[in-house]
């Protein structure tokens, strides 16, 4: 069985900032890209960031620039670093990391931005 526990969401003002983070735990050899996903209330699933096992990274349109990705191999945890928040920011995100056969995802963590 394999955990993925979201942590670090929560209430904040436009400008503001958040961390993510999202550690996996299991009988877990070996994970690959991790990652960070959104979804709006009505509206589609977006990806926020991605980074490889090697460090690589990839954002999503509407996020970069103001995310930051990050991982601890040793923690099996993935980051997502947030600043100058913005309303439409608001979503729950969920993490999520790859194996060889598989996508494990975390349940979830709300991030919600006033304006």
């Amino acid at each position: 069985q394999v955990q993925m526990v979201e942590s670090g969401g929560g209430l904040v003002q436009a400008g503001g900032s958040l961390r993510l983070s999202c550690a996996a735990s299991g009988n877990i050899f070996s994970i690959n890209d991790m990652g960070w996903c959104r979804q709006a209330p009505g509206k589609q699933r977006e990806l926020v960031a991605v980074i490889s096992s090697g460090g690589t990274t990839d954002y999503g349109n509407f996020v970069k620039g103001r995310f930051t990705i990050s991982r601890d191999n040793a923690k099996n945890t993935v980051y997502l670093h947030m600043i100058s928040l913005k309303p439409e920011d608001t979503a729950v995100y969920y993490c999520y990391a790859d194996t060889i056969t598989s996508r494990m995802w975390g349940q979830g963590t709300h991030v919600t931005v006033s304006s």
